[in-house]
């Protein structure tokens, strides 16, 4: 096997952990509160932010991984 094969698949698969890791991070810092029809927003705003750059930095890893995968050489 190609090493450049191995290391887009060891991308593809970093990708999707990453991927995972961060649209956890934003989902579970994300919380509303709803009380006599008002809804009260608590979310941490940081920490979501590293999750949006946790999903961003998965979709670069994942290009990487496939153009990799797709290469000639």
């Amino acid at each position: 096997m190609d090493v450049r094969k191995i290391i887009g698949v060891l991308l593809i698969v970093l990708s999707l952990g990453l991927g995972y890791f961060g649209i956890n991070k934003v989902s579970e810092n994300s919380t509303e509160i709803k009380v006599l029809d008002l809804k009260v927003d608590i979310s941490n705003s940081s920490e979501k932010e590293l999750g949006y750059i946790y999903v961003g930095l998965a979709v670069v890893l994942l290009g990487g991984g496939i153009f990799l995968l797709k290469k000639k050489n």
